[in-house]
């Protein structure tokens, strides 16, 4: 491996060239949505220039589309290790979810249960609670509110013979936790259970594999690792196969159509691909010997791994400094392996917006309030005065960025 090239990953993001105020602006807000690469965007446009048709038609720019959209499906399968016809493509990871949660509702008996975190985005819990409409019991999984870390013991508690469906988010989108889904996997499936795992926010930080992993179901959003607004899931063949998804009569039998309901966002499929190409093309430079995109892809997150680590420390040793803060998740420097570079603070005398607003005008972007973690905030008691302030960081920046934000903090606390 060599050095992690900050310098040429910044370099592909045509966005970090604003500024607000005449100060250029610092985007920590990649768990809301990341920038993407001008490769994404250039992909995105040639596909509406020459690429412009609906599927399987016998002309020219629809077999193109029907290429770019084999090739999305081929390159999201190097990026989670699976076979291309394993991976659904949808507007949004909520969506998706809801549409497998009204799949598995067909199948389910009053009485059987899914087990949800109150760590988790609303997204891996309501399209599960909404089972209860067919007589299944929701049961809810605490947190350790001292470091916000999901409390595996309950978790083991929670799971029994009844349980069809266990779903975790592999990192928390507000607190950066990064949970044990292995052992979460294995205590489903030790009752034959599934397990549905929420990648969204891990994705931009840490390399998946899914068969190593053995989930029956993961997703994850593009947006959120560098391309557009589009959603993924995965599912094991066997229960894509099995299960019945609500769709309109004429569309595909076969693997994955009979899940991607209506027309696809095929501007946003080129878009996917060449996310997934940036990241493999990082890899590469960090790790000449990967002749695999699987190999560059896994070499990537390495690096990113490895660099993000670098920026955390000093950034959470920071907040921890400032007078009035109250800092929410791991901060030992001992247990960095178990969070992504997200953290969530409040500070005394200032609300969350207040915060946000104040770093906003001095070009540094980040986000207040819930970010769809609802039972979190609402476990943590902060739900009704603001929530919490995110700060999310992701491989295009730096240190130097990182200490603005810490200098900005010192500001508002000597006024």
């Amino acid at each position: 491996m060599t050095d992690f090239n900050v310098a040429w990953a910044r370099a592909q993001f045509p966005a970090r060239a604003q500024e607000v105020n005449g100060h250029p602006a610092v985007f920590f807000d990649g768990p809301g949505g990341t920038q993407v690469p001008e490769r994404v965007i250039a992909a995105m446009c040639d596909y509406l220039v020459h690429s412009n048709a609906n599927t399987h038609g016998a002309f020219s720019t629809s077999r193109r589309s029907d290429e770019i959209i084999a090739g999305a499906h081929a390159a999201i399968a190097d990026l989670l290790g699976c076979d291309a016809d394993e991976v659904v493509f949808g507007p949004n990871m909520t969506t998706l979810a809801f549409a497998l949660s009204h799949a598995l509702a067909r199948e389910l008996r009053a009485g059987d249960e899914a087990v949800v975190t109150r760590l988790d985005h609303d997204a891996n819990v309501a399209p599960w609670q909404a089972l209860a409409e067919r007589g299944a019991v929701v049961r809810a999984v605490d947190i350790r509110v001292e470091d916000c870390t999901l409390d595996m013991e309950d978790l083991a508690r929670q799971i029994n013979p009844r349980t069809r469906l266990v779903a975790v988010g592999y990192a928390s989108n507000a607190v950066g936790t990064i949970n044990d889904v292995a052992e979460a996997v294995r205590l489903a499936h030790a009752v034959g259970a599934m397990a549905f795992i929420d990648a969204v926010h891990y994705a931009p930080h840490g390399s998946i594999d899914v068969r190593a992993l053995d989930c029956d179901f993961l997703a994850c959003s593009p947006y959120k690792f560098f391309g557009p607004h589009t959603g993924v899931l995965y599912g094991k063949r066997e229960h894509l196969a099995r299960l019945r998804p609500y769709k309109v009569r004429p569309a595909l039998e076969e693997l994955p159509g009979r899940w991607e309901t209506g027309t696809q966002n095929h501007e946003g499929l080129a878009g996917v691909r060449a996310a997934v190409d940036y990241l493999a093309e990082l890899g590469r430079l960090c790790s000449p010997a990967a002749t695999t995109r699987r190999a560059a892809l896994v070499a990537a997150y390495e690096a990113i791994r490895r660099y993000e680590r670098g920026l955390i420390q000093p950034l959470i040793a920071g907040l921890l400094e400032i007078p009035g803060l109250t800092f929410y998740g791991i901060r030992d420097p001992a247990r960095f392996d178990q969070r992504t570079p997200t953290v969530a603070i409040r500070l005394a005398g200032h609300t969350p917006r207040e915060l946000a607003d104040f770093f906003g005008t001095r070009g540094i972007f980040t986000w207040d309030g819930n970010y769809y973690a609802l039972n979190l905030t609402e476990r943590l008691g902060v739900e009704s005065t603001g929530g919490l302030l995110r700060i999310g960081l992701v491989h295009y920046n730096t240190a130097e960025e990182v200490e603005r934000l810490l200098g900005a903090l010192r500001e508002l606390t000597l006024t």
